[in-house]
């Protein structure tokens, strides 16, 4: 063992091969890629590059510092800003070819009178979030007007809210309200009639019946997380991360493990102790309690369940099922990888894969694979 660092394994090949097995489910419509969150927590110096080679040319990020983060490896590339318009930043969107996505009058007013020279933004209309974006009414005013292209608009976008849920009926709601729109859009004519939308997220590229339009926006299943919750994963995992066992000690029958005494020895046990903790983005609600059965790690080849609370820097494991000897201190421990899939993480910390895959901290030792 090198030194007590967990290890962060990045298959950029099964990013590459996830992005080209969406792209061809989009069919006709362009498929993009969302890279807010550093990437989800893979880095943009990693996804981005690999993600272009396999021919996106469209990204999506949340701040205008991510955007020319990704300018720099992908510099032909459509890149957009997601959250709104800084328009203090304007030299910075010119500068890199950045283009804000626009969600209140405001901003559509302030892009107008600061974009010249710029590439065209983004309209984001709230079809059903309650987040981000114009009302559909107040977007069917700036369509009916006939004024989108003329004020630098090139995208008419929105956002599904619950497409991971297949009958959820605000799905189609949803679908609706912006088919209605870029109906209208076309019926206009004109340099606005030839406006793309986009509405399919990871989840949406798998909703029954579910139209694409000219361009969707997947992020959570690039990295290997299931955009058909309930049914078997269709990606391929992107990641896995092992922590390595630093001790290894014999726990007599009734004592306590871990902080507050959340688990306590039922037979005489033996406690791997592994080197992860929330201070590494692993959730501390991972922990194993009585009200909760909490996260467990494969070991040896078999799943072990978490002994206790998950502390800043160390994870406890119940490994009495493994054989005698079966590992010894330096041996690593999967916490993501072999069956412990992303989902499947996020539930056992009472959270989401998103969450999981966000929070990867900076201390894992990275191997990347291509």
């Amino acid at each position: 063992m090198d030194d007590h660092a967990g290890l962060l394994t990045i298959d950029r090949a099964a990013l590459a091969a996830n992005w080209r097995l969406l792209a061809v489910r989009a069919g006709g419509a362009e498929c993009a890629a969302v890279v807010k969150a550093d990437a989800y927590g893979l880095g943009l110096e990693h996804a981005v590059p690999a993600l272009a080679a396999a021919g996106c040319r469209s990204f999506f990020v949340a701040h205008v510092g991510e955007g020319f983060i990704a300018r720099a490896y992908a510099p032909d590339a459509a890149i957009y800003v997601l959250n709104g318009f800084a328009a203090g930043r304007i030299s910075t969107y010119r500068s890199h070819r950045l283009r804000p996505v626009l969600g209140s009058a405001a901003e559509i007013e302030a892009w107008h009178q600061l974009g010249a020279g710029c590439e065209p933004a983004a309209l984001h209309v709230d079809t059903g979030m309650n987040r981000l974006g114009l009302r559909p009414e107040e977007a069917r005013v700036l369509i009916e007007a006939g004024n989108l292209a003329e004020r630098g608009i090139g995208l008419l976008m929105t956002h599904f809210a619950s497409a991971e849920i297949a009958d959820a009926p605000e799905n189609a709601a949803q679908i609706t309200r912006i088919s209605d729109l870029a109906a209208l859009m076309r019926s206009r004519g004109g340099a606005n009639a030839a406006i793309p939308v986009s509405l399919a997220n990871s989840s949406g590229l798998f909703l029954p019946g579910a139209p694409f339009f000219d361009l969707a926006r997947p992020g959570y299943a690039l990295y290997g997380g299931n955009p058909v919750p309930g049914r078997p994963n269709p990606m391929r995992p992107v990641i896995r991360l092992e922590a390595p066992i630093v001790q290894i000690r014999a726990v007599p029958a009734g004592e306590c493990v871990g902080y507050n005494g959340n688990w306590r020895a039922a037979r005489a046990s033996r406690i791997a102790t592994i080197s992860c903790g929330y201070a590494d983005g692993y959730p501390r609600n991972a922990g194993n309690s009585p009200d909760h059965p909490g996260g467990r790690a494969i070991v040896a080849g078999r799943e072990c369940p978490f002994a206790g609370n998950v502390s800043m820097d160390l994870i406890t494991l119940d490994i009495t099922a493994l054989p005698e000897g079966a590992v010894r201190p330096g041996d690593m421990a999967t916490l993501i990888g072999d069956g412990l899939d992303l989902d499947a993480v996020g539930r056992s910390a009472r959270t989401t894969g998103y969450e999981i895959l966000t929070n990867l901290g900076r201390r894992y030792r990275r191997v990347i694979r291509d």
